[in-house]
């Protein structure tokens, strides 16, 4: 790593007032190659691959906020790649063997934990979508494996596997590449790695148009002015149709809040991530000993950063009733992100009717562990001006065509739509 020991006890003992900055803070330029807008995780990957894989550094990421307060600081950091369908299968699969090297790649610790994710049965049902998942992930080549409940029992002591529990647990499906991620680490990793090769990132830079002239982009309206732009790439989230409306392009997506929760912190009682999709949640334990928790949307179309009760009480009545030692647990904080949601559950990846934009959105429950392929893939579309076969599925001319990719695996659960 770029700083020793010696350098951390040094600015310490300052009070950190001489720390060196991670990346710079330029003006805005009048004129980029690429505007990014959106400087969460997306965005920042995006930038990143632009400059190292294709030699394009005159990029400026414009964020609204603060890099990293939107969905990228606002999400359970599950990462994953097990998935049914093979467009997305292939594609998740990219982001998770990225995710294994990104700490090396970006020379920073994003904190990538391999620490596998369980998705549990409570049905014949269940262990019949599980087995048909496993069969099509390992014919994908991605790790699956099957386990009993006596296998989870002993994994998970903690877990009610019991025949008396309230959702019977008859077996599951574990991916054991799967994991967790440092979300601000991603943000903050992907900031410095670009500023590094001569990317500009602009903060508190709200975009409020798109100059659109002859059919292709000029730029964009910004509240630090003007700034010119041959290609503008969208990275927004929960905002997409927001952005995209500036252009006069009506997307299928609807944005929803998607809440999450945390216990206080506790000792290790848990290495290993565990969602459920008859109860509807998911669990996991942070390196601070909190119990990261969520489950479904406030079904509410919404542009809110926070929920609603009733969706929290849910949540934790499933943790509850899959783990009944975790009563005596305080909640210390909730919060919600943007999901903006497609309508056949997939993302969209690729070019717009507008000639020089281009998009990534759609991700509903999906985004974060999508980061480094999204960003890759997004690079590869704005800098050759086509698909990489890879995300030549997601266009948004699929939903005109009927090709849609009905992901029943897209939810924060493996059979939630």
């Amino acid at each position: 790593m770029k700083y020793s020991i010696f350098s951390l006890a040094r600015n310490a003992l300052s009070y950190h007032e001489r720390w060196p900055l991670a990346w710079r803070s330029p003006r805005a330029k009048s004129r980029y190659d690429v505007v990014i807008v959106g400087g969460g995780g997306h965005g920042l990957a995006t930038a990143y691959y632009l400059a190292k894989e294709h030699g394009i550094s005159n990029v400026a990421v414009l964020e609204k906020g603060y890099l990293g307060g939107g969905n990228t600081g606002r999400n359970t950091t599950i990462v994953r790649s097990n998935y049914h369908l093979d467009p997305n299968a292939h594609f998740y699969e990219m982001s998770l063997k990225l995710w294994e090297g990104l700490s090396r790649d970006l020379n920073f610790n994003v904190m990538y934990s391999a620490r596998g994710v369980l998705n549990l049965c409570h049905s014949p049902a269940d262990i019949d979508a599980a087995m048909r998942r496993g069969n099509a992930m390992r014919l994908n080549g991605i790790d699956a494996q099957f386990l009993s409940r006596d296998d989870i029992a002993r994994r998970i002591p903690n877990l009610d596997c019991s025949p008396q529990a309230r959702f019977p647990i008859q077996g599951g499906l574990l991916q054991p590449r799967g994991g967790t991620a440092r979300h601000d680490a991603v943000a903050w990793g992907y900031a410095r790695a670009a500023d590094a090769r001569g990317v500009d990132i602009i903060q508190q830079c709200e975009v409020t148009g798109i100059r659109v002239d002859n059919g292709a982009v000029a730029g964009v309206e910004t509240t630090q002015g003007f700034i010119a732009a041959g290609k503008i790439g969208l990275a927004v989230a929960g905002h997409s149709s927001r952005l995209a409306a500036m252009a006069g392009i009506r997307l299928p997506i609807e944005s929803h809040t998607l809440q999450a929760l945390v216990s206080d912190p506790v000792k290790p009682v848990l290495d290993t991530v565990v969602t459920s999709g008859a109860v509807h949640f998911y669990i996991s334990q942070s390196d601070k000993g909190e119990l990261v928790m969520g489950g479904d949307l406030d079904f509410c179309n919404s542009y809110a950063q926070r929920g609603n009760l009733p969706m929290i009480e849910h949540v934790i009545a499933a943790c509850l009733a899959l783990f009944p030692s975790f009563g005596r647990l305080k909640v210390m904080r909730t919060w919600g992100g943007v999901c903006d949601m497609s309508m056949d559950g997939s993302p969209i990846i690729g070019l717009l009717p507008v000639k020089g934009l281009s998009m990534t959105g759609g991700w509903c429950y999906g985004g974060f562990k999508a980061t480094p392929a999204s960003g890759w893939l997004h690079a590869y579309t704005i800098a050759r001006g086509e698909p990489h076969h890879l995300n030549a599925a997601f266009a948004l001319d699929r939903f005109e065509r009927g090709e849609v990719i009905d992901e029943k695996g897209a939810g924060p659960t493996p059979w939630a739509h």
